[in-house]
């Protein structure tokens, strides 16, 4: 697998630390609000990289904390009289309810910042220790300019920052890039015992310790949207490796941001969306469908066309499943033909273009298109007489890089008691030879998004998507 790593900017071959085992990383909200579109994208995009490895047969431990401290929580916290914990506890309940809606899976560990002090304090303290972080009135600042590679992964040039480009000029510092890794408590703040009085972490730090718990103190994939690249994954090198003296990721990975309606995503244009907010207009498969049509990296946009485009390319994979499903209950049990065996054969080679197109740095665009020549083949290949072995080798492929691509989660079969009693009903009224009846029957199921197909074996009834 080809990977384009973010910290030699471009494509390397992924070889694990461990044989056969990934140890990965990825940035997860902070917990003071829903988490908004942009957040979904990489949610999304490390879910897949995730499934795609085990469906290579790696064992994978992925890793991905709640930030339950910081600023805008401690704000938040106070404006509603609760505390931190309290709406942490209740938006990382709400993080849940949303990433399952669109089909992101747990991640192996989510450890919280906020239980992980004495780990943060142990790593903010090798850091002084070596002469890389200096306390200042119950302040800890990492000082960038005793690490020399500081800068080295987002391709910033200290020199720059240090003359206050992109950086605020703090008098306490000894330069203008330096940044906190330990934070002295302010009134109304949380705060915990340390050897510098009482405080909390600061933002960047929690991740270097969090990450090096769970997965060591090198691992292989670090993942996240290019607006963590700097400062954020830039100060987690710094800090993580000046403490250990190790690398700390071998391979960076980072998405492409989105834009909404052309232009770019801000609360200020009035284009900021929730997930949540979405939901209630868009179905959330359609969401996870639209943000695979495109390479991870690229820019991506985001509209109702294109968001009706994946709806419409979703509906074509839940069609042809339920094809398929419907055929096998009637397939014939009988050795493959030889047109059958050159289908099976087929079917093998479009499995190998998808992994192809995933092993070229996860795209899943072009993976998309392998499992839409699968279908295409099924539909022209597949019939009422096909046997059941052809028909199985076809559903199970499409089932399995669909389930990469966490994609036809929806049950098939099942239909809703009313809707099967209007079904039963139209199958009657055919068998009875009442057309207007019949008629009438398929106009209501329209009506309530069902689509009504009748073919030599029967009537087939199913959801449009």
């Amino acid at each position: 697998m080809q990977i384009y790593n973010s910290k030699n900017r471009r494509k390397e071959e992924f070889i694990p630390i461990h044989p056969g085992e990934v140890r990965m990383y990825a940035c997860g909200p902070t917990v003071y609000d829903y988490f908004h579109i942009g957040n979904a994208r990489p949610f999304i995009v490390f879910d897949v990289l995730r499934r795609y490895f085990e469906h290579r047969g790696y064992k994978v431990t992925f890793v991905q904390n709640f930030t339950d401290i910081d600023d805008k929580m401690i704000r938040r916290a106070n404006a509603e009289g609760i505390t931190v914990k309290e709406l942490g506890d209740r938006f990382i309940q709400e993080y849940y309810k949303d990433a399952q809606a669109l089909g992101v899976r747990p991640a192996t560990v989510h450890p919280r910042a906020t239980e992980h002090i004495p780990q943060i304090i142990e790593l903010v303290q090798k850091l002084i220790d070596k002469g890389l972080a200096y306390e200042v009135n119950g302040d800890v600042y990492f000082d960038t300019s005793a690490f020399p590679a500081y800068g080295a992964l987002s391709g910033q040039n200290l020199e720059d920052l240090e003359a206050g480009a992109r950086v605020e000029v703090d008098s306490v510092k000894k330069n203008p890039a330096d940044f906190a890794v330990w934070k002295a408590q302010k009134p109304g703040e949380p705060a915990w015992e340390s050897p510098w009085g009482l405080g909390r972490p600061g933002w960047h730090i929690e991740c270097s310790a969090v990450s090096m718990t769970y997965l060591g103190e090198t691992f292989d994939i670090h993942g996240g949207g290019k607006d963590l690249l700097f400062p954020h994954h830039e100060n987690e090198v710094a800090q993580s490796e000046g403490a250990t003296g190790k690398p700390y990721v071998h391979y960076w990975m980072h998405n492409g941001f989105i834009n909404v309606d052309n232009e770019k995503m801000s609360k200020s244009l009035g284009n900021f969306f929730t997930v949540r907010d979405i939901l209630k207009e868009y179905d959330a498969e359609d969401v996870r469908m639209f943000m695979l049509s495109a390479q991870y990296r690229s820019p991506i946009n985001f509209s109702r066309e294109m968001i009706a485009q994946a709806h419409s390319s979703l509906t074509r994979l839940y069609t042809a499943r339920d094809q398929m499903g419907f055929l096998l209950q009637h397939a014939p049990e009988r050795a493959l033909d030889e047109g059958e065996k050159a289908f099976a054969q087929r079917v093998a080679g479009h499995i190998a273009k998808f992994d192809s197109a995933m092993d070229d740095d996860l795209n899943t665009a072009d993976a998309m298109g392998a499992i839409f020549e699968l279908v295409k083949d099924a539909n022209q290949s597949l019939c009422a007489e096909s046997a059941k072995g052809a028909i199985e080798t076809a559903l199970n492929a499409l089932l399995e890089l669909c389930d990469v691509l966490g994609l036809l989660m929806k049950k098939a079969g099942d239909l809703p008691a009313d809707i099967q009693a209007l079904a039963d009903e139209r199958a009657q009224a055919r068998k009875d030879k009442d057309w207007k009846k019949s008629d009438e029957l398929r106009d209501q199921l329209k009506a309530l998004g069902y689509t009504v197909e009748d073919t030599k074996e029967g009537q087939k009834v199913r959801r449009t998507v």
